[in-house]
């Protein structure tokens, strides 16, 4: 490839770039998550495995902290062409598609091994290549991003504890319904707002893995963790297909097959990281509650008859599936 640096200036002007076989690549990598955390090691990591598969042709440049933005603005540059990549649950994509809500639903599974089979499954093959005719481009579909526990300001030990409180969830339908079924006033905003959110008493807790809860220190504000576990939390890295389609066929499969590579990474550095947060939260004295699931999992068998939309049988297919 001849060498030719994309600019950073104008996020839309890269709709216009030139097919990227005549020049190098460079993809924005944008994330809620701070330099340090999980996230953003496995990220540096596909950064080196995508300068080292493409002889230093094809660069990631990464941009932590929100810098580019709030989650769905930056899916939205996606979508226009803009040359950058993001982190997404499932939940962001029930408006192209409903049923791959169910894989964020609450209590679904607990083991992400099983989970992970559904993203390579038939099933999910087919609603990849709808997405992607839909403006959708999956880069990576094997990210574990860990299991949501709840931070707050008193103790939540069962469901009743949650009523009144206000807390912070991602802006998805998912995640939102499961926490009203849970009792709580779910209150969208970003991951970015939330320490402010927290100090000002705007909300009263935020759900997030323990390495996103402790990256943020919003410990310093909150100090009850309740390890509820409602989610294990698989995500997709995506862009728009009004970008890749520009790119090189070799340059979209060696950003995929890294991609898998730092999925795997993702899996690994989960649990490592899960357990070093949550005796760094102890020594930062957060009080550490084992509620009772049960009454919270009890709460939520709603949420699978709450979206008429989906089809028919969904949910015993996807429990057949977990079930193999």
């Amino acid at each position: 490839m001849k060498l030719k640096s994309l600019a950073l200036a104008a996020l839309l002007g890269a709709a216009a770039v030139l097919p990227a076989a005549a020049q190098d690549v460079v993809v924005r990598v944008a994330y809620e998550n701070n330099p340090g955390e999980p996230t953003d090691l496995v990220m540096n990591r596909w950064a080196e495995l995508v300068k080292e598969a493409s002889d230093g042709n094809v660069a990631l440049e990464l941009y932590p902290s929100s810098q580019l933005g709030a989650k769905q603005d930056v899916i939205e540059q996606g979508l226009l062409g803009v040359n950058v990549i993001t982190i997404a649950d499932v939940g962001f994509l029930t408006d192209y598609d409903p049923d791959l809500g169910i894989l964020f639903a609450p209590y679904l599974t607990d083991s992400p091994e099983q989970l992970f089979k559904i993203y390579e499954s038939d099933w999910f093959k087919e609603k990849e290549a709808a997405l992607r005719e839909k403006g959708v481009h999956i880069v990576i579909s094997n990210y574990l991003y860990g299991t949501r526990q709840l931070l707050a300001k008193k103790k939540v030990e069962k469901p009743e504890d949650l009523a009144g409180m206000k807390i912070r969830v991602p802006n998805n339908i998912m995640q939102i319904k499961a926490f009203e079924l849970m009792g709580a006033t779910p209150t969208p905003m970003p991951l970015g707002d939330v320490y402010p959110a927290l100090t000002q008493g705007v909300i009263d807790g935020v759900e997030n893995p323990l390495p996103v809860l402790y990256g943020g220190k919003f410990h310093e504000q909150a100090k009850e963790l309740s390890m509820i576990g409602y989610l294990t939390n698989t995500s997709l890295w995506l862009g728009g297909e009004a970008y890749f389609s520009t790119l090189d066929p070799e340059v979209v499969t060696m950003l995929h097959e890294t991609g898998y590579q730092a999925g795997l990474y993702s899996q690994e550095l989960a649990a490592q990281e899960e357990a070093k947060m949550l005796e760094a939260m102890k020594e930062a004295g957060v009080t550490v509650t084992e509620p009772d699931v049960e009454a919270f999992r009890e709460k939520t068998k709603a949420f699978y008859t709450m979206f008429p939309e989906w089809s028919e049988g969904l949910y015993e297919q996807i429990q057949a599936a977990l079930a193999e």
